[in-house]
């Protein structure tokens, strides 16, 4: 083992890279979150040894480089292992094939920097202590937040959502949000680190001890929460989520209309049941918003006055300049096939929805992956959707497949939905596990903004959650079905949905300010 720590390829690449992909394993779908108990301590540890050693093993002078290497060792493991379902999205066109390779290593060695950069900086205040831990959390978690926000932003797979299984823990949520989670999460997972020495430190023993008090006073606080949770529900009307688990080989192979009339028939209306059919994005692969009235005779018979349908679809305009825009629409349409309210998706998806570099790229023949060889253009306003007299004035607010997964995103102009309406279509990624860190994504956010989240996900988990994260009802990624609810009436909000993102810049203050005070104590 000695002879392995001396060995600079093992200390800063190989051993980094697989402690990143072990990572993995502690997010769903297999939620082993006492990995992280294991990973970060010996993380810190690599750290550690490279400061030590760069003098006397690695190099004559000291070499803050390792420190880089080592950070994005460590993150291309993580990503390599937890977005390789990205590449499954390029095996359903032949023209995208030779780009496999490129997504497996490029994408995630990018996503890598945000680690090596946070470690670069951070290598030289390596010590066994207190005060490590505390700069180390910190400038993990502030990478972790510049990593979702940067560009169009990608705040995948933050170490809070480790905690996804225990709804107790993640009330926390409400008050703080994603990012000041793992901050914390971060903390407690470094602790281990402390005993890597030869004497115990009574201060170590006291700060340990501490922090598992606080996670236990906080799921206390989350079981109490949760206990004490009331929620009333509209039985005037229902919602009702539809999950066909329609193949993209089905997209392909079978007619637009046969496809509807098997959607049409899993969602088993009742005309004279006041509902609302919340189907996934993508249903109409062929079609554009304009074209859809073509399929009202299907509807005809089936749907009433006293039903909306919700769905996504394709959608264009002509602009003033001659120019065409597209979009990825969410749209509410009657029975009719009449559109009552319409909102376009503002966070595209890098390469599935829009191909960044376009007018350079496109000459080399790449295009978007989705459907059509031009870019969507993103939305202009994200708005809450009144559904009219007839449902009450009940309000809804729209999120498209990937818009779930940014913290902080849902609040409007101080008003609150009654529910909030998540459409996917997640049959790009096979039967991997993005699908389910995506459903995380949903459960978080109900959380922190104390909403209720109807999901309808094609080859997804769809499922209604309640605003402690609560699993209402579910279909599985791959049955098809529908499951129905009386629509939510609850309108409550938490400290994080009135200040966001602000509280946890408030917590790295208080960060920096423990860690002064902790290295003048020299703890």
């Amino acid at each position: 083992m000695t002879n392995l720590l001396n060995n600079k390829f093992f200390v800063i690449f190989f051993f980094p890279f697989l402690l990143g992909a072990i990572l993995i394993f502690s997010f769903s779908p297999f939620n082993l979150t006492l990995i992280n108990f294991i990973v970060f301590p010996i993380l810190l540890f690599f750290i550690f040894t490279i400061k030590k050693r760069t003098k006397s093993k690695y190099r004559k002078k000291k070499s803050h480089r390792y420190f880089f290497y080592l950070g994005c060792a460590f993150g291309f493991g993580f990503f390599f292992a937890g977005t390789y379902w990205i590449s499954i999205s390029l095996t359903h066109d032949p023209a995208f094939e030779l780009l496999i390779p490129f997504a497996a290593i490029l994408v995630p060695l990018f996503l890598s920097l945000f680690f090596g950069l946070a470690i670069f900086i951070l290598g030289s205040f390596a010590e066994k202590n207190i005060s490590f831990i505390l700069i180390f959390s910190l400038f993990f978690s502030l990478f972790e937040f510049l990593r979702g926000n940067i560009l169009t932003g990608f705040p995948w797979n933050l170490v809070s959502y480790t905690w996804s299984w225990s709804i107790e823990t993640i009330q926390l949520l409400s008050l703080v949000g994603a990012y000041s989670l793992s901050l914390i999460s971060i903390t407690f997972f470094c602790i281990p680190f402390l005993f890597f020495q030869k004497k115990i430190i009574k201060k170590n023993i006291f700060f340990t001890l501490f922090f598992i008090i606080i996670f236990a006073v906080n799921y206390y606080y989350g079981s109490i929460k949760i206990y004490k949770s009331e929620y009333n529900f509209d039985k005037k009307f229902d919602v009702k989520i539809i999950s066909p688990n329609f193949s993209l080989k089905d997209y392909n192979t079978k007619s637009e209309e046969f496809q509807l009339k098997r959607l049409i028939k899993i969602s088993d209306p009742e005309k004279d049941k006041k509902t609302i059919f919340i189907w996934p994005e993508g249903i109409f692969y062929e079609s554009y918003l304009k074209d859809i009235k073509k399929y009202k005779y299907l509807f005809k018979n089936k749907f009433s006055e006293k039903h909306l349908i919700i769905l996504g679809v394709n959608n264009f305009v002509n602009t003033i300049d001659g120019n065409v825009k597209y979009f990825n629409s969410f749209v509410v349409l009657n029975n009719q096939l009449e559109i009552l309210s319409l909102y376009n998706k503002i966070n595209l998806v890098p390469f599935g929805e829009f191909l960044p570099f376009e007018n350079t790229l496109s000459k080399f023949g790449l295009k978007k992956v989705t459907q059509g060889y031009n870019s969507f253009s993103s939305g202009n306003e994200r708005k809450l959707i009144n559904l009219g007299k007839q449902f009450n004035e009940k309000s809804i607010f729209p999120l498209i497949c990937y818009e779930i997964i940014y913290p902080g995103r849902i609040k409007y102009k101080n008003q609150f939905p009654d529910l909030v309406i998540n459409i996917s279509e997640d049959a790009w990624f096979g039967r991997s596990i993005g699908p389910y860190q995506h459903f995380t994504k949903a459960i978080y956010r109900s959380v922190e903004e104390g909403v209720f989240i109807a999901r309808a996900a094609n080859k997804g988990i769809s499922a209604f959650i309640n605003p402690n994260g609560k699993i209402i009802k579910s279909l599985e990624t791959g049955e098809p079905g529908n499951i129905r609810l009386n629509f939510p009436y609850f309108h409550q909000s938490t400290l994080f949905s009135n200040y966001g993102n602000k509280i946890f810049f408030l917590i790295i203050l208080l960060y920096i300010f423990l860690t002064l005070i902790f290295k003048k104590l020299k703890i």
